[in-house]
């Protein structure tokens, strides 16, 4: 029960929303009354196929996209139905906002050229149909147009979905500037009480006369107390300036969008609630993770998965490149990143898969 719910949170429902229009155009060739009709009928249940394997497998895509426009375009072609190549249009032009420009102008000279040969048969097979199906603002300008609409639609939730993740990040580092304020505290009141208490111990245990049995050890045991909480000061302090999760992905998302790849990240607030030293560990995993992706992955998207399941917190950092090898000579981002994690007694592992290079992560509460 618990896999099958699992699999229907996996499913991209959004995308298929635009399906419900399809029972439309199969009212174009019902009733069926020449084998056209079922040819056609035919073609739009393979059109229903190609297009659930682009929606679920991204890494059949070079493949399926094209054959789905073609599917799509030849009904503009032929039967002049403009209306089956707009679910391509607004489905893969979706997919490609996320991906390289080049790919969505690829994408639309293709369509165009589809588009435009099914308005050019159009003109020739009938003329007068030709010029009032193109007065029809569904019948040719909506097909037109949805291509850009669905790329600029999609642009614009993936800017206000960083935006607010840019939101959250910037609360945190408001948080952490309480944190700062504290640590200067700390450093300012304690840690210099803390220095006086040492002298003082230190100068009373050469001045002090009486009871020189017991006196002496009693101010070595104070001014050994004081230096200890000195160093637990200074090291309180340290942590403080650690770097957050929070910072962390801030920086490394600026990074991202400079080399044009889309960061998505996933239970990151709760992250950033983790313990201090849990989240010093997976910052410096996020780091080391994020440049071999910069420069080495060639790719367009990275996503990070938080997830804590019971004692244990798991980290993923997935993108969809196409690395050619996990591991490089003379490079020791993997080693440092395996070390950080030995440390601290978890458990580290970087695998290539269907969609591009994997780097998990599990960490203890111990």
């Amino acid at each position: 029960m618990r896999s099958f719910k699992g699999t229907l949170k996996k499913i991209k429902w959004e995308t298929y929303i635009w399906l419900m229009y399809l029972p439309f155009s199969a009212a174009f060739y019902l009733p069926v009354r020449s084998w056209t009709d079922y040819f056609w009928l035919m073609m739009m249940g393979a059109f229903l196929i190609v297009y659930i394997l682009v929606t679920e497998v991204p890494k059949w895509r070079r493949v399926t996209i094209p054959l789905e426009l073609l599917i799509t375009g030849s009904f503009a072609v032929w039967p002049l139905n403009f209306f089956m190549i707009t679910f391509t249009a607004w489905q893969v032009a979706f997919i490609l906002s996320t991906m390289p420009r080049r790919y969505f102008g690829w994408f639309l000279v293709a369509y165009y050229t589809l588009l435009g040969a099914g308005v050019v048969h159009s003109f020739q097979t009938n003329p007068t149909s030709g010029v009032e199906y193109a007065m029809n603002a569904f019948g040719l300008i909506f097909p037109v147009l949805s291509p850009i609409m669905s790329y600029g639609f999609a642009r614009s939730v993936q800017i206000r979905k960083q935006m607010s993740q840019n939101n959250r990040r910037l609360e945190n580092l408001i948080r952490r500037g309480e944190r700062d304020r504290i640590a200067r505290d700390l450093h300012d009141t304690l840690g210099q009480s803390f220095s006086m208490i040492t002298v003082k111990t230190e100068l009373a245990q050469k001045l002090l006369e009486k009871a020189p049995e017991r006196v002496p050890d009693e101010l070595r045991d104070i001014a050994k107390t004081s230096r200890a909480n000195l160093q637990l000061v200074r090291q309180i302090v340290a942590d403080l300036h650690q770097q957050t999760l929070s910072e962390v992905l801030l920086e490394q998302g600026k990074n991202l969008a400079q080399a044009r790849i889309f960061m998505f990240t996933e239970h990151e607030e709760a992250a950033s609630k983790w313990p201090t030293e849990v989240q010093n560990c997976l910052a410096a995993v996020i780091v080391e993770a994020i440049t071999n992706v910069i420069r080495y992955s060639r790719a367009s998207q990275v996503w990070i998965k938080f997830n804590q399941v019971g004692e244990n917190y798991h980290l993923e950092v997935q993108d969809n490149g196409h690395a050619k090898r996990l591991t490089r000579e003379n490079a020791n981002g993997i080693t440092g990143m395996l070390q950080r994690v030995r440390e601290q007694n978890g458990e580290f592992q970087i695998s290539s898969n269907s969609i591009g290079t994997l780097v998990q992560v599990q960490l203890s509460k111990e």
